[in-house]
């Protein structure tokens, strides 16, 4: 049995360890050097001389809070999720929810091709469809030409993969074409190489159509690069001490249905999903604004906003979800290789290319969601978010050590959890240590 399938991401009580331990076991994992686990304490890592180089005007480092959901089990392997995130709970709640689809055999999932779409915008022709037909004419001098572009990514099997025409007969502009580059970008998320390509084309098709290219740059509705995220939870697993797990079934799937009809509840649960997707995005130092456009987009392709994902109880009374939408991240190139934390996080996935993180990506999002409806669906959504709110009110309140505990339990049972309150106890309870 190899070091992987030994290896269990099923870490009870997790949470409960010191932060040193927590550490501890994650390096062991993923067999850390003194380095990287330096990189992860925030003893070393990303430095402002770095930042310089990576944005412009840079001015310092802005830090936020890496942690590692447990349980995960996704397609028979076991993984620690790295998420970077401020939000109380999200971590938590994704470890819970993991838990309980691990009980119905993990996640099941799958990923298209990394193909992103280049979009070329081609106006002042006389007809569009004319104009169309003169691209088509030169599909293969315009594949070969997009080709030229990034020879790494063709050296392992990437590349242009077809040129598509999209006729736009009114816009505010006037007619239009729009060329669409297909570019199979292998590891990589294909920002660069995919804007590099449709701006060495443009000339090409200007020539063949006599119109005027404008815009040349990638769509980040990556509907062909999309991934799929399955499970099953059983419905036991899913009981409480005041619900049955039928009832909580039949609750989470309600709550999916208000989302899958309403736009306004929509918003919020794809919030949701994007809690845990965006956290591990930023986690490994990939797009997450490029993650959430797509995503939001594709939530609309039917015309109308609705739900990312669909949950439905199966003939045996059991609750099965699946999430499915665009995933345009990748494992080489950009943040990913430079920020030292970015290159920790992939080190702990021990993903294999971009396909294996999206799949993640998508297992996540998933869970994410299942956390949060199902918490509305029972106790609601404030029981575990508040005891964690209040905690980072007693924090900024001034409260240090065993007094941060008992702050966060006084405002808890007055039920007066704002940072007034948290700042009064302080100087209350900070007098009887």
């Amino acid at each position: 049995m190899s070091d992987l399938q030994q290896r269990t991401s099923r870490l009870p009580g997790f949470f409960k360890r010191p932060l040193a331990e927590r550490v501890a076991l994650v390096s062991e994992w993923a067999a850390l050097d003194a380095a990287e686990q330096a990189i992860l304490l925030g003893a070393s890592g990303l430095g402002a001389p770095q930042a310089d180089h990576m944005i412009e005007n840079a001015v310092g480092i802005y830090a936020l809070p890496l942690g590692i959901a447990t349980n995960f089990l996704i397609n028979g392997r076991d993984y620690l999720i790295p998420m970077v995130i401020e939000e109380p709970s999200v971590v938590a709640g994704v470890s819970y929810a993991a838990r309980l689809i691990r009980d119905g055999g993990g996640f099941v999932t799958s990923s298209d091709e990394p193909l992103m779409i280049g979009q070329i915008q081609v106006l002042d022709v006389p007809d569009v469809y004319v104009a169309a037909g003169q691209v088509i004419g030169i599909k293969e001098a315009l594949l070969a030409e997009a080709n030229c572009c990034d020879l790494t990514i063709v050296g392992l099997g990437g590349g242009a993969r077809d040129i598509q025409v999209r006729p736009l007969l009114e816009t505010p502009a006037g007619p239009m074409l729009i060329v669409h580059l297909i570019y199979d970008v292998r590891d990589a998320m294909g920002a660069n190489t995919i804007n590099t390509a449709c701006e060495r084309l443009a000339p090409l098709i200007e020539k063949a159509t006599g119109g005027r290219v404008n815009l040349r740059i990638l769509s980040n509705l990556a509907d062909r690069r999309t991934a799929t995220a399955e499970c099953t939870v059983p419905a036991a697993a899913l009981a409480t001490e005041t619900l049955t797990g039928a009832e909580v079934v039949r609750g989470i799937f309600e709550a999916y249905a208000f989302a899958a009809a309403d736009p306004y509840r929509a918003a919020t649960h794809n919030k949701g999903v994007m809690n845990g997707m965006d956290a591990v995005c930023i986690a490994t130092g990939n797009d997450w604004r490029a993650l959430e456009a797509g995503a939001h987009a594709y939530a609309a392709r039917g015309g109308r906003y609705t739900s990312l994902t669909e949950w439905w109880i199966d003939e045996s009374g059991d609750l099965r979800g699946r999430l499915k939408l665009p995933v345009a991240v990748g494992t080489v190139g950009g943040a990913t290789r430079v920020h030292p934390a970015a290159k920790v996080a992939l080190k702990i996935l021990g993903v294999k290319g971009s396909r294996e993180l999206a799949e993640v990506l998508a297992a996540v999002g998933l869970a994410q969601n299942l956390a949060a409806i199902r918490a509305l669906a029972t106790t609601g959504i404030q029981a575990g978010h508040m005891r964690l709110h209040a905690r980072q009110m007693a924090i900024a309140a001034g409260a240090t050590g065993d007094l941060i505990g008992r702050v966060v339990e006084a405002m808890i049972a007055e039920g007066a959890i704002r940072l007034d309150r948290a700042q009064e106890l302080v100087q209350e309870l900070g007098r009887t240590l």
